[in-house]
């Protein structure tokens, strides 16, 4: 039995998806389970569990031999650092006892040691606390998610302008949620000897430009890409409802990940879906 969580986003479910998939028995985690049937129906058993349950979760990770960790992201009207640095020590508190064989978990390009940087502060404790622990870990650090630009569609279709906090010319890895579902479930699947950090990201680096270009052509219009100031990041995420502490951690998130290169490694694992692929499925899917 495989445990699942983060199964109501786009990554967990692509994990489940992909279990599911090879016929493997699948439990996916979630707080209500009442609102799964449709996982139900895809022939996984839904648990509830709550991240802020430590025995709860740890009787759920009892149910299986082998686990998908993906800590919930926190409501960004609050203070996003501190909740989620609680539901990783929750999670890892859980694993205590659990008796699984193996886990594998979500992480991020450029995940690094420090305080409110977003994500990579946040999942470099995950990265810390399962190195630290005796089930054999397995971890995924996955690129800029191709997801992030999904929420700029109606913008960009009624105005013919993608917002961006990078330069229009910015070499990024993006990587599709279908591909790091296939990547961490082929490492579920795996020997319990394959451990350790590796990088994926989709078939080629993109700039902003060609997040432009694939709406365009799936759109049938012309766009460009709006370049935000950098003195203008916190407020932006303020503007779209982010607390103060929020917007300070997402700001300089963005200008680390920026003024890094984005952790760029030599030989990432690469996915199948590219850019334009994922832009022309994701607007069809909401028409």
């Amino acid at each position: 039995m495989f445990i699942v969580m983060g199964a109501t986003g786009n990554v967990g479910a692509a994990v489940a998806d992909e279990l599911l998939a090879h016929n493997e028995e699948v439990t996916i985690l979630t707080r209500h389970p009442e609102d799964a049937d449709a996982w139900t129906k895809k022939g996984a058993i839904v648990a509830r569990a709550d991240v802020n349950d430590i025995a709860s979760l740890r009787e759920a990770f009892r149910r299986g031999r082998r686990a998908f960790l993906l800590y919930p992201p926190a409501d960004p009207s609050g203070n996003t650092d501190a909740t989620e640095r609680r539901s990783i020590a929750n999670i890892l508190a859980a694993l205590a006892g659990s008796d699984l064989e193996k886990v594998v978990a979500a992480s991020t390009y450029g995940a690094q040691p420090g305080e409110a940087i977003g994500d990579l502060s946040t999942l470099w404790e995950v990265e810390k606390g399962l190195q630290s622990q005796p089930i054999p870990a397995a971890i995924n650090r996955g690129a800029y998610y191709m997801t992030n630009w999904l929420s700029f569609t109606e913008t960009v279709r009624e105005t013919g302008t993608l917002p961006s906090m990078f330069p229009v010319d910015t070499q990024m890895p993006m990587v599709a949620p279908a591909d790091l579902g296939k990547a961490a479930a082929t490492r579920l699947l795996g020997s319990v000897g394959d451990t350790g950090i590796r990088y994926f990201e989709g078939p080629k680096r993109y700039t902003p430009q060609d997040v432009a270009n694939a709406f365009a052509m799936t759109l049938g219009r012309e766009v460009r890409v709006d370049v935000a100031p950098r003195t203008t990041w916190e407020a932006a995420f303020e503007g779209a409802g982010f607390s103060p502490e929020a917007a300070s951690a997402y700001a300089r998130m963005t200008a680390v990940s920026l003024d890094s290169g984005f952790d760029k490694p030599a030989s990432p694992s690469l996915g199948a879906t590219d850019l334009h692929t994922f832009i022309a499925a994701a607007v069809a899917s909401k028409a």
